[in-house]
């Protein structure tokens, strides 16, 4: 989701949504991909032993988290030395596209998106979008579009992406139902590299991913699939179906993304992950982080005491935390010491997270 008018929609709190909906421990999805035991061939279809093996994702829910989609949406995950391979299930009885330009705005088709933060720190992370007919858009992001000079790099490429559909029925033929389509990727893991000889593999380690499925009511005329638009001329808002809820319409809070371990295992082991405990202290840092924002979206100056900016003790799995402000010429800081790692947890004005 590029630049899309969902993001604008929805400016309410994150908490009023969280509220209504579910807590904030289980509105994170988690996912272990495992190594693959064989080649993959990317064709769209499901042959290899190591997809027969891997596990489905959840069900995908609506973008806010409180609705059940129309269509079911699963993925599995799986990675070698080379690639990450993703493999999605959508289900659709109208399969179609005409989006044909790679880096056109593929959203304004029904499309599936990957987004990727290798580091967990919410800046510079990767968007890719793909639609039935295999046309793939390509970005990076160097921060979210809610900070102030957040810039996009749309010419930036997926080097050595590999990616193929297989439809479950007809592919732009409206006089019949279909199935739904497959989508298979595989991202090679160069493509993530920040310097020549860095090792960007996370083996036996968790990024921060997320998949959301864009589908759109469609209208037929002479034959001919589109977007359809309400009596006014003005097209409908689109569904946005997601893995891990963001409980807002907007894809580019990359804190709320789901968890994704690559184990060293292959495919075929049971694996357990558990999100760690210093992660759940970031969920209430970016609490913190929204408090500010808000605050300063009404006042026009930021909070400069945590007894202000948080009135109540916070609490992660029973211990105690005790965060500290500092403010500066451009904005400020929030540290908090983890009782559970000992190691310093930092957010920024900008939203930049970092652990040290």
């Amino acid at each position: 989701m590029h630049l899309k008018s969902k993001f604008l929609i929805v400016v309410a709190s994150f908490y009023a949504c969280i509220g209504c909906a579910q807590s904030t421990d289980n509105m994170y999805q988690s996912y272990v991909a495992h190594k693959t035991i064989e080649t993959i061939t990317i064709d769209g279809k499901t042959d290899e032993e190591s997809w027969a093996k891997s596990n489905w994702s959840n069900a995908f829910i609506d973008i806010e988290g409180v609705k059940k989609p129309t269509y079911e949406t699963q993925v599995k995950m799986l990675w070698d030395e080379t690639y990450f391979y993703i493999l999605a299930n959508i289900r659709e009885p109208h399969v179609w596209g005409d989006i044909i330009q790679h880096d056109a705005v593929m959203f304004h088709n029904n499309d599936f998106e990957v987004f990727v933060d290798p580091d967990g720190d919410t800046h510079n992370y990767y968007e890719l979008e793909i639609n039935a007919l295999n046309t793939a858009w390509d970005l990076f992001i160097t921060k979210p579009y809610r900070e102030l000079n957040s810039a996009v790099l749309n010419d930036w490429h997926i080097t050595g992406l590999k990616s193929a559909v297989n439809v479950n029925g007809t592919l732009n033929d409206a006089s019949d139902i279909d199935k739904g389509w497959t989508l298979e990727i595989a991202i090679p893991w160069t493509v993530f590299k920040t310097s020549y000889l860095q090792d960007v593999i996370p083996n036996d380690e968790f990024w921060r991913v997320n998949f959301s499925r864009v589908n759109w009511e469609h209208s037929i005329t002479n034959g001919k699939y589109s977007r359809k638009k309400d009596d006014s001329g003005k097209y409908l808002p689109e569904y946005n179906w997601v893995w891990s809820p963001q409980g807002v319409i907007n894809m580019h809070e990359p804190e709320k993304w789901g968890y994704v371990y690559f184990s060293s295992e292959e495919v075929g082991n049971s694996i357990e992950f558990t999100i760690p405990k210093d992660e759940k202290i970031k969920w209430e840092l970016y609490k913190l982080y929204r408090a500010q924002k808000k605050h300063y979206s009404v006042n026009k100056k930021w909070i400069t005491s945590i007894e202000v900016l948080s009135t109540s003790p916070i609490m992660v799995d029973g211990e105690t935390l005790n965060p500290t402000i500092e403010n500066h010429s451009f904005g400020w800081t929030i540290t908090v010491k983890s009782p559970f790692s000992n190691k310093l947890l930092v957010i920024r004005e900008d939203g930049k997270f970092k652990k040290k």
